[in-house]
């Protein structure tokens, strides 16, 4: 049992931490030099990829892997990791496959429920782009007759990644846009649903996302209130000083549905909502 991760960043560490006990030897891709020897102290095998050519070793390291799995975006030409390395991946034969993509590849259904079998309209650049990811993963998986998971991750957020955090930064707004709401997923929920997948290879799609769509102003509300502070005040989304990517995702208002993780991998979520987990990240702020 070896794993290789293309992507050893926030979410992929925390799968290869979740699955570690159950592999021989696990490495992971990163785009910094100053990361390998963190992945490395961490007791992983680290490689650099920068999407642009093919990684050094890493057509050797996937000679031998039994599961891989991708957290890096796509760009103007496609998918990297398919663009340099899926003739490695053909020859591996893997026994599992899995993809980390989003459920920004839905688009807008105006607050509407959507599950894996709603039709994707993507609206933004990067959420076009990873319809097209997919669509080039399930590809290669029928093509080859391999088990590729697709899942689909809502907001990630967790450890160092949080409400909490744009508080100690002094960045924490709470704007506002009447009917809007958001998913979200902690990471370690995350982790947890990728490595149950593991247990179940088939070429599938799952919603990895927590059970409460919420307007994200109450999200910071409540993480006021744990730290015992004023919230800050309300802004109309509408005069919001916002990036382009930032208004984006805005644009995009759906509430999506994790009942296939639950009921084909029999996932409990440890963080089902917001206030589980921010009730426990705020042990870190106390």
């Amino acid at each position: 049992m070896r794993l290789f991760v293309f992507g050893a960043g926030y979410s992929g560490r925390a799968i290869m931490e979740e699955v570690r006990d159950q592999f021989e030897w696990i490495g992971g891709t990163t785009r910094a030099a100053d990361k390998v020897n963190e992945l490395k102290a961490a007791g992983f095998e680290a490689f650099l990829f920068d999407g642009e050519t093919p990684g050094t070793g890493i057509t050797d390291a996937l000679s031998k892997a039994t599961h891989v799995l991708i957290s890096i975006a796509p760009n103007d030409t496609g998918d990297p990791v398919l663009n340099h390395h899926a003739k490695d991946i053909a020859a591996a034969n893997p026994k599992w496959i899995g993809y980390l993509s989003t459920v920004g590849v839905y688009g807008n259904h105006d607050g509407a429920w959507v599950d894996e079998t709603t039709d994707c309209k993507p609206v933004s650049k990067r959420s076009v782009q990873r319809v097209a990811a997919e669509k080039a993963w399930l590809d290669f998986a029928e093509e080859h007759q391999f088990a590729v998971q697709i899942f689909r991750l809502s907001g990630i957020y967790g450890p160092g990644r949080n409400a909490f955090e744009n508080f100690k930064k002094g960045r924490a707004r709470r704007l506002v846009k009447p009917g809007q709401v958001f998913n979200r997923i902690h990471v370690a929920d995350i982790a947890g649903a990728v490595a149950a997948a593991m247990q179940h290879p088939s070429t599938r799609i799952f919603n990895v996302t927590d059970n409460e769509p919420a307007p994200p102003q109450d999200v910071v509300a409540y993480a006021a209130e744990l730290l015992g502070v004023a919230p800050p005040p309300e802004i109309a989304f509408e005069t919001a000083d916002l990036t382009p990517m930032a208004r984006s995702f805005y644009g995009e208002n759906k509430r999506v549905s994790n009942l296939r993780v639950k009921d084909e991998l029999g996932y409990t979520f440890r963080f089902p909502d917001y206030r589980i987990a921010l009730n426990t990240l705020i042990q870190n702020y106390a």
